[in-house]
């Protein structure tokens, strides 16, 4: 399919998240968004995905889908212009390596959701500068695509539409006890003292029923937890609440970054004591220790599809960043991407993230299906986009919430929270850990 983009600029707009409600009527809404300023100066409001024949089914089904698109040679604004946006589900795998065997997850729903976009808004976030871009294949009367654009014009100009009040309308249900949390640890660095493995990434569930539109529960997220890599994902069947700190993957050009996180403190009110927290972090030999296990295991990951000798650790080692709850451990790993290969190559390379499974990663994600039990679906799995050029971006699903509705206005929500797992983890520690990662999202959805 030949696609002509077609560009109107509309000035100076707030947010797209203010957005989100006036078109909610669209299909198959995506919003990709920085919330705390932090992140891609970019932000973009993704509405009627192309129909396709079959849903993908993995990483390398992606390719053939944009290859079913030609983009004219039209400038758009940003890094974006046609492309795959979606999810991938953890319980995807690593590519070419056998699948980990897991239970299903609870509500089974799909490993990859989303589709082609071609049309959708994009905003500079730092000048508020938006377009609203429309995809017009070379078949479409011109009439036809000037109605689109002055239908969603229509739409942005009205006043949001009034959405239910969220509340909560069921108990918080804990699926793993704090003891159970606690045992799953030591067996853990039983395991590891036995050789088996050398970090592994262990996690626990809430769910929560609920009344209100999906939406208003995001705006509440955005409001409780803003985050670098915001996203909100409607896929009919459910939708996916996200206020990721973590990248797994940018591509621009040859450039690939991935960003494993480790290491976490509480955010304190009390600025001083803030600020202890923050230099207790960079000072933790177990932190550091953790972070530099995975810089390895991503460097490595990385190293199978990038140049020979372009792999290295970029901007220092650790970095510390703060956000709204949480100060966290970080480093950005970077490398030139090998000429023959794409960026869906690595994509599959780093998928699932290094901080989300452990090292090794095949005997670590067994680990992990023994332990939880059943699938992560998407959590801890990715949301993100791919151009028909090539560049790409890819959170990892942490601090996100998993929507389905029941009818009627109701609905539940699922989350998990997790942490890495060493030798010398101390359970309890660990289990506070958790609690301190999920003190936003229970905030979110407390009545």
């Amino acid at each position: 399919m030949r696609v002509v983009p077609q560009v109107h600029p509309l000035g100076r707009q707030p947010p797209l998240l203010c957005a989100l409600r006036k078109l909610g009527e669209e299909s198959g809404l995506c919003l990709l968004e920085s919330a705390d300023g932090q992140n891609d100066q970019w932000s973009w409001l993704f509405f009627e995905p192309l129909p396709v024949d079959a849903q993908p089914e993995s990483i390398a089904d992606l390719r053939g889908l944009l290859e079913r698109l030609e983009l004219a040679a039209v400038s758009v604004p940003g890094p974006f212009r046609a492309g795959f946006v979606g999810a991938l589900s953890y319980d995807l795998g690593v590519a070419g390596e056998r699948r980990v065997w897991c239970e299903e997850d609870p509500w089974h729903w799909p490993k990859i959701v989303g589709g082609l976009r071609t049309d959708f808004l994009v905003r500079e976030s730092r000048t508020g500068e938006t377009w609203l871009v429309l995809g017009q294949a070379d078949s479409a009367p011109t009439e036809f695509a000037a109605q689109r654009a002055a239908r969603i014009r229509a739409r942005l100009a009205q006043p949001a539409p009034a959405l239910e009040t969220p509340q909560a309308t069921g108990e918080l249900e804990r699926h793993t006890t704090p003891a159970q949390h606690r045992e799953r640890v030591q067996r853990m660095r039983q395991d590891i003292a036995a050789g088996d493995y050398y970090q592994a990434n262990l996690a626990h569930s809430f769910t929560r029923a609920v009344r209100g539109h999906p939406v208003r529960w995001y705006e509440r997220l955005c409001e409780r937890n803003p985050a670098p890599f915001m996203g909100y994902l409607d896929f009919g069947r459910g939708a996916l609440l996200s206020a990721s700190p973590e990248l797994l993957l940018e591509s621009r050009g040859a450039r690939l970054m991935t960003r494993p996180i480790k290491g976490t403190r509480p955010r304190a009110r009390d600025s001083e004591q803030d600020r202890a927290l923050a230099h207790e972090l960079l000072a933790s030999e177990k932190d550091r220790a953790e972070l530099a296990m995975i810089v390895d295991l991503a460097r490595n990951d990385l190293g199978r599809v990038s140049r020979t000798a372009s792999v290295r650790v970029e901007g220092g080692f650790p970095r510390l960043e703060s956000y709204a709850s949480v100060h966290h451990l970080l480093a950005d790993v970077v490398g030139e991407l090998k000429p023959e290969l794409d960026s869906l190559h690595a994509l599959a390379a780093l998928f699932p993230g290094a901080s989300i499974t452990g090292a090794p990663k095949l005997a670590s994600m067994a680990a992990i299906a023994r332990a939880e039990g059943e699938g992560r679906s998407f959590f801890t799995g990715s949301l993100g986009w791919i151009d028909r050029s090539g560049d790409s971006s890819w959170n990892i699903l942490i601090r996100t919430l998993l929507y389905r509705s029941l009818g009627a206005g109701h609905g539940e929500f699922r989350f998990s929270v997790g942490g890495g797992i060493t030798h010398a983890s101390d359970p309890q520690a660990e289990e506070e850990e958790t609690l301190v990662k999920a003190a936003r999202l229970l905030e979110t959805l407390s009545p």
